[in-house]
């Protein structure tokens, strides 16, 4: 290997290493080269207002549409624009895309191009919010979203003031994507952001579950922490026989809350037959306290990274905590992602997050979460009252 290319490469990790220990400053920073009214609750996350509802939107009542032909757009990861942040492989040459180069010199564990549902737009001006899809793939998010993140740090270690939002022509692909809340720009793939709370409608108890991104599992917002379940919205597996099957919010929500709150395995099978989510027993006893009003699952709307420009649909989960106890016998520590989260309650026994104003004061405004996270927590506060009420 020529000294060229050890430089290169040692320039890029120099960068993405910076890019991972300092996610939230640089969250931080960014946030500020955005219009308030753009800002989701005075957090990070950016928002245009309309796709946040004054109200909880029971996620029955939030519509889906497909479209078989994805939708051109004008970015799309390949551009030009990001060659100087393009290091170096073993041939000399520059690699192509910027998952190439996190493959070959960061590769995390969890690092696969699958199938996801890639979102085209919301349309909120209806009764019901419509949401509508295209075909996509996973590693967009790491050509255009982390490749954004990666300029952006890029930068501001060049900078002489690393705490102002460095010059637009230090950041031309940042330029070229322009408004990231314009989902026409690029392809964009939905996260499903998830804060799950436990209620005891006996004592008016509240808590939730957190947890920590680990930034040598996960390829994007490693290092900070976030509500769970959080997972893409793509289907179980590639088989085609999955595409129209798991294109359900609650399918992808309930998936996630086995993987993630449980510690269950990522296979269900899939690759030789569509789920059964009829006949699966876990999600039979969640849809049944569905029904019952035991478990209550809510849309809160949709937020964009302003570091990352990664999307995240936002939603709540309320169960029953009797229903939770039983549905979640004990929460699993760790899982491929990260780990949860907890405080002592004095016996020595970890328990959830307490769902109260200084707790949600403190993670939103002194703890490195998640711009997503944050602001599920901040609107999931406000509209409580909802959130909580008796069925």
């Amino acid at each position: 290997m020529n000294t060229q290319v050890m430089d290169s490469e040692r320039q890029w990790r120099r960068v993405r290493d910076y890019l991972n220990l300092h996610r939230f400053d640089l969250s931080q920073v960014a946030v500020e080269g955005f219009a308030e009214e753009l800002r989701v609750e005075g957090t990070p996350l950016l928002g245009r207002p309309q796709w946040i509802p004054s109200s909880p939107v029971p996620l029955e009542d939030v519509r889906l549409t497909w479209s078989e032909d994805r939708v051109p757009t004008p970015i799309s990861g390949a551009e030009p624009e990001l060659d100087h942040i393009r290091p170096c492989g073993e041939d000399g040459t520059p690699y192509a895309l910027y998952a190439d180069a996190v493959g070959a010199l960061a590769r995390p564990r969890l690092f696969q191009n699958r199938q996801c549902y890639g979102l085209l737009g919301l349309d909120s001006t209806r009764p019901r919010p419509q949401l509508h899809f295209t075909r996509g793939q996973y590693f967009d998010v790491i050509n255009i979203c982390e490749a954004a993140a990666h300029e952006f740090a890029a930068a501001s270690l060049a900078s002489s003031d690393n705490g102002a939002v460095p010059a637009a022509s230090a950041m031309p692909f940042r330029t070229a994507i322009g408004d990231p809340t314009d989902l026409g720009r690029r392809p964009v793939m939905a996260a499903i952001s998830t804060l799950t709370i436990r209620h005891d409608r006996a004592t008016g108890d509240a808590q939730f579950v957190l947890h920590w991104r680990d930034p040598q599992k996960v390829a994007s917002g490693g290092g900070l922490h976030q509500v769970m379940p959080v997972g893409m919205f793509q289907p179980s597996h590639d088989a085609p026989w999955n595409r129209g099957n798991d294109f359900d919010l609650w399918r992808s929500i309930v998936r996630e809350l086995s993987e993630e709150l449980l510690g269950t395995t990522e296979d269900y099978g899939s690759a030789t037959a569509p789920i059964n989510y009829e006949a699966w027993p876990f999600n039979m006893a969640l849809q049944q306290a569905r029904r019952s009003g035991d478990l209550r699952v809510s849309w809160l709307g949709l937020g964009i990274d302003p570091l990352t420009f990664v999307c995240d649909m936002l939603t709540v989960i309320v169960a029953d905590s009797r229903l939770f106890d039983r549905a979640f016998p004990k929460l699993a520590t760790t899982n491929d992602e990260g780990h949860l989260v907890a405080v002592e309650d004095g016996t020595g026994r970890s328990v959830g997050i307490p769902f109260r104003a200084d707790q949600i004061k403190r993670l939103t405004t002194q703890e490195q979460m998640q711009p997503a996270g944050a602001a599920l927590l901040r609107l999931a506060w406000q509209h409580r009252a909802d959130l909580l009420r008796a069925p």
